[in-house]
């Protein structure tokens, strides 16, 4: 086993180009792993008259809070994504590509493991209905499924405004990310400041774009040279100095997913301790990324980032229904599986759905191995036909269920 675990890391050491950004791609497969493990660890799953019902443990296990400041590493995906884009449409334009040829080919990278994940559920949600699992259940299926879609969707947005994060980069002299944080921040100061009471409910939403923009303009200018490795010690300890004070002399809500329940959540849309945490993250990431470029040039270190990195949109799209199908198949068991099913109330819990991410790991792989497919071009227009009519009645469904 180790001897051809050995051969297939050489192979794909070998057959790397030396010019691949070794460091970049490990820093994509961190945050994309963060986003399966943040989800099965920051959420979870209760068993009611047969109904499996969605349960954050958050509401009662205040202490996972700073978990959630480990686990949210949306700063490091948009930085490297800011990063990687730059440098694509620098290569775009050099060989006359245009902005709307450049966009559709990485918008078709990101839609179709989209589409394809639509259309299964499509097919899975009547399949289900029919082997008796109660509508409730599989709604709550659903739900899982699409809440790391918006990733996705704002991520699309930002790629198509990479054109113009460029030369807002350039007229700003590197300096554009700090105008988007103070955008945000003026914001926050409206609606938590003495007179937040008195300001209108859609106000926050005008955190969306630069709140998300942040990080992902910071990886524009890191790939133009904008921010040297003084500008990076910058942004991390800064980043951590903010976050800090948010926290203890603001009173920002600690975790940075939402809490069912409370008044205040620092997620959709972004607040300031959002970007405060991407600031540290990516400034660290920046300072660390020599570093982790050398050490990623051992091939047993190097294979498992190319694996995440081939199957990223497959971990993204399918590691929600992963989780869901396994609590699903404990559920049929006639009672509540501790960790699985049960109600997440207890550091016990914690430790319990530990052991259970091993499991929704190997359900993962499973799945990831058919439906990889559905991340490379289709093979026909009767497939792509086929898939886009199944997306739209999902569309429908999760419109009027979820």
């Amino acid at each position: 086993m180790l001897t051809t675990l050995r051969r297939a890391a050489t192979t794909t050491d070998a057959r790397t180009p030396a010019t691949r950004d070794r460091a970049l791609d490990g820093l994509r497969a961190l945050a994309l792993l963060s986003v399966p493990v943040g989800h099965w660890m920051l959420g979870g799953l209760t068993l009611t008259d047969g109904v499996l019902h969605n349960a954050s443990p958050l509401g009662a296990l205040g202490f996972m809070a700073p978990l959630s400041w480990v686990l949210q590493m949306l700063g490091v995906f948009f930085l490297v994504g800011g990063r990687a884009s730059a440098l694509s449409w620098r290569r775009a334009a050099a060989r006359g590509t245009g902005a709307r040829q450049w966009l559709r080919g990485r918008t078709l990278r990101l839609a179709r493991p989209v589409l394809g994940v639509a259309a299964v559920w499509a097919v899975l949600i009547p399949l289900l209905r029919a082997l008796g699992v109660p509508a409730d259940t599989v709604r709550t299926g659903a739900v899982l499924m699409v809440q790391p879609l918006w990733y996705i969707g704002m991520y699309l947005v930002l790629t198509a405004l990479t054109p113009l994060c460029v030369k807002f980069g350039a007229r700003s002299r590197g300096w554009g990310a700090g105008l988007l944080l103070a955008a945000v921040a003026a914001v926050d100061l409206l609606r938590y400041g003495p007179w937040g009471a008195a300001m209108p409910g859609w106000l926050s939403l005008l955190n969306l774009l630069p709140g998300w923009l942040f990080a992902y303009q910071l990886g524009v200018d890191w790939a133009h040279g904008r921010i040297t490795r003084a500008g990076a010690r910058l942004l991390a300890l800064g980043g951590a100095a903010l976050f800090a004070v948010l926290l203890l002399v603001f009173h920002y809500p600690a975790s940075m997913v939402g809490v069912p329940g409370a008044a205040r959540t620092n997620s959709h849309p972004p607040s300031l301790l959002v970007l405060a945490l991407a600031s540290a993250q990516g400034g660290a990431a920046m300072l660390l990324k020599d570093r982790l470029g050398r050490a990623l040039r051992r091939p047993l270190l190097w294979l498992p980032v190319v694996v995440v990195n081939l199957g990223a949109m497959t971990v993204f799209c399918w590691h929600q229904t992963a989780m869901f199908l396994t609590a699903l198949a404990g559920s049929r068991l006639g009672g509540a599986v501790p960790g699985l099913t049960t109600a997440p109330d207890s550091g016990l819990w914690a430790l319990e759905r530990l052991c259970w991410l091993p499991v929704f790991g190997l359900v993962l792989a499973l799945i990831g191995s058919r439906a990889r497919r559905f991340d490379g071009p289709w093979p026909s227009r009767a497939w792509r036909a086929a898939a886009g009519a199944g997306a739209a009645l999902f569309a429908v469904y999760a419109l009027g269920a979820v």
